[in-house]
């Protein structure tokens, strides 16, 4: 499904598929490996590759630090550097400073959240976007497990209203990996979509993220 995005806008050109693969395609642990300036062949290889996966795979559109690097992999100074710059430089081809462009669809929003993907704690975000489904601003609005106590309208709309937008996204991670909603995920949607009908702040949609899932409430007709 799509939320009616812009046609034809020249702002925001379409992404097509590469006509052909490439002439040869590295294993995860070799590209690791170039990054790093490693043997991708020398022991323990392919063993920091997924861990460099289990703590950032899904991450491209958020900027990572070489401190988390350090952290989470053990990596020298140097080493994590590097990792955390290619990382950035992912980001920017797949996100150009002027933005992604409108929200046309889940899979769109999904990008959009992929900070919160992978996270290992229930993450309850908001997305503002204009009249062109452009997101203008992006919300924390809970960190832990998600109720109608910690997520109330006024926190989710407040933002809306000062800056202006059109209408919402939710979006919020099951750490669990499963994206299949709960009672409570369903009655805050049909709370959150009432407050906005009466605020005139369309709530263009609510995902479920975990890894490279999601679920979307208005193409499963939740919302």
């Amino acid at each position: 499904m799509t939320y009616g995005a812009i046609k034809n806008d020249p702002g925001f050109p379409e992404v097509r598929e590469a006509a052909a693969a490439p002439a040869k395609v590295l294993f995860d642990h070799e590209l690791v490996g170039l990054v790093l300036g490693r043997d991708p062949s020398a022991p323990g290889a392919e063993r920091l590759c997924e861990k460099i996966f289990e703590l950032f795979a899904g991450r491209a559109l958020s900027p990572v630090t070489p401190e988390e690097i350090t952290s989470g992999c053990g990596l020298p100074e140097t080493e994590a550097a590097r990792l955390s710059a290619a990382i950035e430089l992912a980001r920017r081809l797949l996100w150009p400073e002027e933005g992604m462009g409108p929200i046309r669809s889940p899979r769109d929003a999904c990008r959009a959240a992929a900070r919160i993907r992978c996270a290992d704690r229930e993450h309850f975000i908001v997305l503002y976007l204009n009249a062109r489904n452009v997101v203008i601003s992006e919300e924390t609005i809970s960190v832990g497990s998600l109720n109608a106590n910690i997520v109330h309208p006024r926190e989710v709309f407040r933002p809306a209203i000062t800056g202006g937008a059109a209408a919402v996204i939710l979006v919020h991670n099951h750490p669990s990996g499963d994206v299949a909603p709960s009672r409570e995920d369903l009655s805050l949607t049909s709370r959150l979509a009432e407050a906005g009908r009466l605020l005139g702040i369309e709530v263009l949609d609510h995902l479920i993220v975990a890894g490279q899932r999601y679920l979307s409430f208005r193409s499963e007709s939740y919302l």
